[in-house]
């Protein structure tokens, strides 16, 4: 785990796959993963491993999350974007692919929204383009009053079966393991941003670069249905819908995921060579 003191805070962040040495890190595509509400970069263990061999992967703690700072009050989904971007400033990377699951793919559209020149892909995972309705910024709004007055426990235990299959028990257990580690006052500040997002429906019909629409069967925070309505909005995009899975197909259906994931990856371009320095 390495940090980077970025727009005033501290990001916390894993750099795998050969990132700074080697005669071939200077060609080797990068990948960024963007972990979802309540979790931190560790989600994506199971990608980093598949992809380090072929890919640069970095997947940073968003602030409030995991080792970045936590920031009481709001963070809005601008400010989380311009931590990525300052982020692959700091790691000497123009050109990424970008991809990210729930909320992190959100994070994915509005990073699109504010610099897709940069972006060479990208992968949302059970994610939903839509604004918040006003019933659901006054549930999101709620839901981080209890968490500043009740901590993550009670919130964990209730939707540990929804964010995970139950038949998935090892994934469960992780990811309830997981949010309860998450500080609630981070997790609050992410929920207050999230209700106040924009509507990127429009914008991913305008998306220029693959993309790949991933779902767990089994997922009824954004059903396949979600994921469908995207895909026929995309202009270039796979869909993935994966088999005894819920909300998290990366964890719950690592191989099945990273197949599809694979394949992606490996239709977008490569990063042109960085000019040697002259001896």
């Amino acid at each position: 785990m390495a940090t980077a003191q970025l727009n005033g805070v501290t990001i916390g962040y894993d750099d795998t796959g050969d990132g700074g040495s080697g005669p071939s890190a200077a060609h080797r595509p990068v990948l960024v993963l963007l972990h979802g509400h309540p979790f931190d970069r560790s989600m994506w263990a199971p990608q980093r491993e598949a992809f380090a061999g072929t890919h640069r992967v970095v997947t940073p703690d968003l602030r409030g999350y995991g080792d970045s700072t936590v920031v009481p009050g709001t963070t809005d989904f601008a400010t989380f974007a311009a931590d990525v971007a300052a982020l692959l400033d700091h790691l000497g990377v123009r050109e990424f692919a970008l991809g990210g699951l729930s909320m992190g793919g959100q994070l994915v559209m509005e990073c699109h929204r504010l610099f897709p020149e940069r972006l060479t892909g990208l992968l949302l995972a059970d994610t939903f383009p839509a604004a918040e309705t006003p019933e659901g910024k006054a549930a999101r709004n709620a839901q981080a009053d209890r968490l500043l007055s009740e901590g993550m426990r009670g919130y964990a235990d209730e939707v540990r079966d929804k964010m995970v299959a139950p038949y998935n028990t090892e994934a469960s257990a992780y990811v309830h393991r997981m949010m309860l580690a998450a500080p609630p006052e981070g997790a609050a500040a992410a929920l207050r941003g999230r209700a106040e997002r924009p509507d990127y429906r429009a914008m991913l019909t305008r998306v220029a670069v693959p993309t790949l629409v991933v779902v767990g069967r089994d997922d009824t925070y954004t059903p396949v249905s979600d994921a469908e309505a995207m895909h026929a909005a995309l202009p270039d995009s796979a869909l993935c819908v994966v088999e005894g899975a819920a909300h998290l197909p990366n964890l719950e259906r690592p191989t099945e995921f990273n197949t599809a994931a694979r394949t992606w990856l490996n239709r977008l371009p490569t990063p042109a060579p960085r000019p040697r320095p002259r001896p």
